[in-house]
């Protein structure tokens, strides 16, 4: 199949997933990776487009945090930049296919595990500040490697690891997690398009849907459902995926 054919159901999946997601400030990267390999995209062309709709999402959220002062750069740069480097080594590697389904395969678990079994944010490690350094260097490199091999942004892990660690507020840990998963994602895309280019106007679609969604998500701010809440039912898109590609991937073996 060429790496450009999707299905067109996939348009408003990914135009009502960027709109709840960036309804309640969040962007959604796990969910679009999940439906693009649940309808079969090219492994090739997964992170490129998934990062793409993150850079969109991210944009509107990254700017309303900086505008309304919720930005810590004590807090983001550590984060940031052991990151960086990693999410360029992760977008310019050309992974085999099957490696390439499982990692993102081990990636979505995580993601589940994430959603539907970190309940409350009620763990606070007991930690010093040499040691929560070291950790958010830890954290921000191996985020970094998986947005730009897989496409998965990483603010779904980072907001959690902050808020544990003590670190800052939910906003402050919410402002991080956006800028964090844009800055990435620009990087990986940046790796993707000159080690494993692909022409994304043939994508230009879904990316659309995905602009329009952010927008009027955005500036709708349907809040009236909690972030957790539209993680919750957007995370049945994950469960999908996950036996999808697990019945796969398994069958292969």
């Amino acid at each position: 199949m060429p790496e450009y054919e999707y299905s067109l159901f996939l348009i408003p999946i990914l135009f009502l997933i960027a709109f709840l997601y960036s309804s309640v400030g969040l962007g959604g990267g796990s969910s679009y990776t999940a439906m693009l390999a649940i309808f079969s995209v090219t492994s090739v062309a997964i992170p490129t487009i998934s990062l793409t709709l993150n850079l969109f999402v991210t944009t509107i959220g990254s700017i309303t945090f900086i505008l309304n002062r919720h930005v810590r750069l004590n807090l983001l740069l550590p984060f940031l930049l052991s990151s960086i480097p990693l999410a360029y080594l992760g977008g310019s590697l050309h992974l085999p296919e099957n490696i390439f389904l499982w990692i993102l395969w081990a990636s979505l678990i995580f993601v589940l595990i994430r959603i539907y079994f970190v309940e409350q944010i009620n763990l606070k490690l007991d930690t010093n500040q040499q040691q929560r350094l070291i950790i958010s260097i830890i954290a921000g490199m191996l985020l970094g490697f998986i947005a730009g091999a897989v496409g998965i942004g990483g603010g779904i892990y980072l907001i959690p690891l902050i808020l544990v660690l003590g670190l800052g507020t939910a906003k402050e840990a919410a402002a991080c997690g956006a800028i964090f998963v844009w800055v990435n994602s620009a990087v990986g895309l940046s790796a993707r398009f000159v080690h494993q280019p692909i022409d994304l106007m043939h994508y230009l679609p879904l990316i659309l849907a995905v602009i329009v969604g952010g927008l009027l998500g955005s500036y709708l701010g349907a809040k009236r459902y909690s972030a957790r809440t539209i993680e919750k039912v957007l995370g049945l898109v994950v469960v999908i995926a996950v036996a999808l590609l697990g019945k796969r991937l398994f069958a292969d073996l």
